[in-house]
């Protein structure tokens, strides 16, 4: 391991995880992600593009603010209010870095930018220059480098390093390349660029072709010194370079790449969960590393072989990535310490509060279901953690009427603040329709569903319902998410959740207004 060349890891979870259809952040839901980087032992947090909006400005103020370890980057084009505005959010970190970006290829030069390269080499260093005068760590990335030429790319590199840069990422923008491309365009730069010495050569590649993660090693390789990447690989479009898989790649075949980085990976499974928990995208089944399938065994000749001798089909341990070896844990008799040890095996840090609220329901759970799993757990501490907001609406009580070929009927009694309670009665095509409608009629707020999801939290037929959906509300969308023994009562909870969010985000707005 002495030998082996250390790998930076740059996380963009918060930038351009975000970025995902449908996986926008709150603000605290983004304090939460950024504290699970720091524990997961990242090199680079990138916490957001200051300049985007207000909320994005906030967000990178207070991580560059509160967090120490890893540098807290800022994303900024090149222009001078972009980088100001990235200066003003990250100065208060012990550990700043200004991430610039300026497009390169002949594409976005002729169509986005209509530039000459000669004014995009100008723009660049100026861009750069302005940034280094604010602090030392100036990264550049020229967008679209993967379809940029050669020598134009060649010369960008070259003048920025001299203008103050000292971390040059290049951008797989489209997710075009192929590995022996991207692998060398790397080979190119380190053997052309006369002042490379003077920077890390970075990736960012995006998973269009399905190669982001082979892409990202082509590069190291070849001699890239830092990988860009987002837990479970969100991110625009088809998403980024998955952390967690680059990250084990380089572990478990040291052998091959002779490189590592400073990830704790026992922290990769609970962060992916905290990062699926807060966005609402979940991960398929067979992803590597992270996947509920990535460390089963069904094929009987598999399961022969596992129990004679654990190498023969796994080529990693559960545990080195955050998996626990037993999954029955707990029953009714279990006491809130034991459950607080289990919640923190599972990688939750809850406080007191929280602790009580899961326990309370725990035992609830506890005394309807015989066995209780850790996704029974972590599906009860998720949705203490983000399935619940301010509650401007509650539910009280509820009654569903079902009948073979007849419409359902729903009854719902909401609280609103100390002492409104409101009943509707109402059809719909099924009790999910019909709540959406009696929730819209008595709350005045008519979601539009746009994605729903229904999950049990763990093996068995009286396993919970673990409810997830998107909802679109005056354009914009807002999630939510209940947890029941009820899949009706699951549906409610989740609808309502979307609901108060949309009560909560009103009231922001409102009070940015005044």
């Amino acid at each position: 391991m002495a030998n082996n060349r250390l790998i930076k890891i740059f996380d963009t979870t918060l930038r351009d995880g975000e970025q995902s259809p449908g996986g926008s952040m709150n603000h605290q839901e983004k304090m939460e992600i950024a504290q699970a980087l720091v524990e997961l032992g990242v090199d680079v947090i990138e916490a957001g593009f200051p300049i985007a909006s207000p909320d994005d400005f906030e967000a990178v103020r207070e991580i560059a603010t509160n967090f120490r370890g890893p540098e807290i980057c800022g994303l900024a084009r090149c222009s001078n209010i972009d980088i100001d505005r990235a200066w003003e959010a990250l100065k208060h970190s012990s550990s700043p870095r200004i991430h610039v970006f300026l497009a390169t290829s002949a594409i976005h030069r002729e169509f986005k930018l209509k530039m000459t390269p000669d004014e995009i080499v100008a723009r660049a260093v100026e861009g750069v220059k302005r940034a280094a005068s604010y602090c030392d760590s100036i990264e550049f990335s020229p967008e679209d480098a993967a379809r940029t030429e050669l020598d134009f790319l060649c010369r960008v590199v070259e003048a920025v390093i001299d203008a103050g840069a000292n971390t040059i990422n290049i951008p797989d923008t489209v997710g075009y390349a192929t590995p022996a491309h991207m692998g060398n365009v790397i080979k190119t730069l380190m053997n052309r660029v006369p002042n490379i010495d003077r920077a890390i050569i970075s990736v960012h590649c995006h998973n269009d072709l399905g190669l982001a993660v082979a892409n990202s090693l082509a590069a190291v390789e070849n001699g890239a010194g830092q990988i860009e990447c987002t837990i479970n690989g969100i991110g625009e479009r088809a998403g980024n370079c998955s952390l967690e898989e680059v990250v084990m790649a380089m572990r478990t075949r040291t052998d091959f790449y002779h490189c590592d980085t400073k990830i704790q990976t026992t922290r990769l499974v609970p962060t992916s969960r905290l990062v699926s928990s807060i966005t609402g995208l979940q991960v398929q089944r067979n992803k590597a590393i992270v996947g509920r399938n990535a460390f089963a065994h069904e094929a009987g000749i598999h399961q022969d072989g596992m129990l004679k001798e654990r190498t023969t089909y796994e080529i990693m341990r559960p545990e080195d990535v955050g998996l626990t070896k037993t999954d029955l844990v707990l029953g009714k008799h279990s006491g809130r310490a034991a459950l607080g040890d289990r919640t923190k095996q599972l990688g939750y840090s809850l406080s007191g509060e929280q602790l009580q609220v899961v326990f309370e329901q725990f035992k609830d759970l506890a005394d309807r279901k015989k066995e209780i799993f850790d996704g029974d757990i972590a599906a009860l501490v998720e949705n203490v953690l983000h399935g619940t907001t301010e509650n401007e609406w509650s539910l009280d009580t509820f009654r569903c009427e079902l009948q073979y070929q007849n419409k359902p009927k729903i009854s719902l009694t909401l609280s609103h603040g100390d002492n409104k309670e409101t009943v509707e009665i109402c059809d719909g095509d099924g009790p999910v329709d019909a709540a959406f409608i009696a929730i819209g009629q008595i709350t005045g707020i008519h979601l539009l569903c746009k994605e729903f999801q229904l999950r049990s939290t763990s093996l068995g037929h009286d396993a919970p319902a673990d409810v997830t959906l998107e909802a679109e509300f005056e354009g914009q969308t807002f999630r939510g998410r209940g947890v029941s023994m009820d899949c009706v009562e699951a549906s409610i909870m989740a609808i309502l959740n979307a609901v108060n969010r949309v009560v909560a985000a009103s009231r922001v707005k409102q009070t940015a207004s005044h």
